[in-house]
């Protein structure tokens, strides 16, 4: 198992790329507000009102507010943990389509919890690919001014939830144990910002390229 990160304080070169071999799956996760779907809008020229995934090349670029998009409206009728479970079942069937065409994926999820990320890494096993994880660092207070931003607050209890999870997940993963993914990399936003491209390639070592 690897673990990749950016010392702190320490910010790539502006145009670098990070890289991961063919057919991995990689889960961009960080708390909410951290900035992960604006690093996708960003590198992937999205526009905030896809519904769908995206391709680039042989990936495929899965936010989990494409699936929310796409049920907008539809599910009025249902309380608030039926419409979550249905954004999110959807989100997982998109993520498992892809890795079934031999896609790479790059999908955005907010959780981090050990059981949603156990079941990340059994999708990619079934599918013969790899689990890697790019976690997005940012502190509460910068987490909950996106959340502002973004018009979305999330409730304080619910953050509070995320960010113990988040806290322990980045605590591990520093340590050395990416588990249960095959590998792990931080960044933090302002390294994040810097980032030209997330490349797939046939290179087995993934890490920062020229």
């Amino acid at each position: 198992m690897k673990v990749r990160r950016l010392r702190r304080g320490v910010v790539p070169v502006k145009g670098a790329r990070l890289r991961y071999p063919n057919g991995s799956l990689v889960i961009l996760t960080g708390l909410p507000g951290a900035g992960k779907t604006t690093l996708l809008r960003r590198l992937y020229g999205l526009d905030g009102a896809e519904s769908l995934p995206v391709r680039s090349g042989t990936a495929v670029v899965i936010d989990s507010e494409q699936s929310r998009r796409h049920w907008h409206g539809r599910l009025t009728w249902a309380p608030y943990p039926v419409r979550r479970a249905v954004v999110f079942v959807t989100h997982l069937t998109r993520i498992r389509q892809a890795l079934t065409e031999g896609r790479s994926v790059l999908a955005h999820n907010r959780g981090c919890g050990p059981y949603v990320l156990r079941g990340f890494a059994w999708l990619a096993r079934r599918h013969g690919a790899d689990l890697h994880l790019l976690l997005l660092d940012a502190p509460p207070e910068a987490a909950l001014a996106g959340q502002r931003d973004r018009g979305r607050v999330v409730a304080p209890r619910t953050f509070a939830r995320h960010q113990r999870r988040w806290d322990t997940l980045l605590t591990r993963v520093r340590a050395g144990d990416p588990a249960p993914a095959a590998g792990a990399r931080v960044v933090d936003r302002a390294q994040a910002r810097l980032l030209k491209a997330i490349v797939f390639d046939p290179a087995q070592d993934p890490g920062p390229g020229p």
